[in-house]
């Protein structure tokens, strides 16, 4: 069931605390009915939606109920229109092709293609691909972690209030990542941790394995740089190594390989 913004289905504990995470100034919204809070700055280099400019959207779902139902109440949020439906991840990359949504919100369990195969197609092919959130219903699902790895911008639950999901579409669809950093850690606690030292391959300095740890935790890069007691740009730089050296499509990734490389063990509170 979707969220309505009235509270049905809302989430009020710690797995409703979606953190925006990049390179700005993070600002903080909260509602009445959740204690979900937001932290929102920039971390991607492709380019970005003028302002003013609806954001795209093409919905991919299975299930009849939930797409129609997301089209109806996305199609009347602010700066939002809805392009397109899939119904499958087959279908989803072909509309994607056709329709160059800025933004796709993906189910990862699908018919003959799921979530994360057709979120890696879609980032593989193209240069300049559309960004990923992964919808779910539950939050401990390992499919999610997989559609991180594999370069989706964040992940939002389907019970949560609709407004929420469109915050979450508009702000991917400005370059920036969507992390929740309880459910992530609760995901990736239910499968096995690798070693810290397949990271020595990235070549990562001490202070940048900090950063990530910190990154991993939910902070802003300027809540990194008040904590590290370094400047806004310092960090930055040290934000953009990490991502490179990991391989990283974004932030939300760095912080997947750090929890599944064992750098970063759940519980971890910085």
């Amino acid at each position: 069931m979707i969220g309505s913004d009235a509270g049905q289905g809302v989430t009020t504990g710690p797995e409703s605390s979606a953190v925006l995470t990049g390179t700005g100034t993070s600002a903080s919204t909260s509602t009445s009915t959740s204690t979900s809070t937001s932290t929102s700055t920039s971390t991607s280099t492709s380019t970005t939606i003028p302002a003013g400019t609806p954001v795209t959207l093409l919905i991919a779902d299975d299930d009849e109920v939930t797409r129609s139902g997301l089209r109806t109440l996305l199609a009347v949020q602010p700066g939002i229109m809805v392009v397109g439906e899939a119904v499958d991840g087959v279908e989803a990359v072909e509309q994607a092709r056709r329709l160059r949504p800025d933004v796709v919100l993906m189910d990862v369990r699908m018919p003959r293609r799921n979530g994360i195969e057709a979120t890696r197609q879609l980032l593989a092919e193209s240069a300049e691909p559309p960004k990923v959130v992964v919808i779910t219903t539950f939050e401990n699902d390992g499919y999610v972690t997989a559609a991180l790895g594999a370069g989706a911008s964040g992940f939002v639950l389907k019970r949560l209030p609709v407004r929420q999901i469109a915050e979450a579409v508009r702000v991917v669809a400005a370059g920036e990542a969507i992390l929740f950093p309880a459910a992530l850690r609760r995901m990736v606690a239910a499968r096995p941790l690798g070693s810290a030292e397949a990271l020595p391959r990235a070549a990562l300095t001490g202070r940048e394995e900090e950063v990530l740890r910190l990154m991993a935790t939910g902070l802003s890069n300027p809540e990194i740089a008040g904590s590290l007691t370094v400047s806004l740009e310092t960090v930055k730089t040290h934000v953009g190594n990490v991502l490179t050296k990991l391989g990283a499509q974004n932030r939300t990734h760095a912080v997947v390989i750090a929890y599944e490389s064992g750098l970063v063990v759940p519980g971890f509170a910085g």
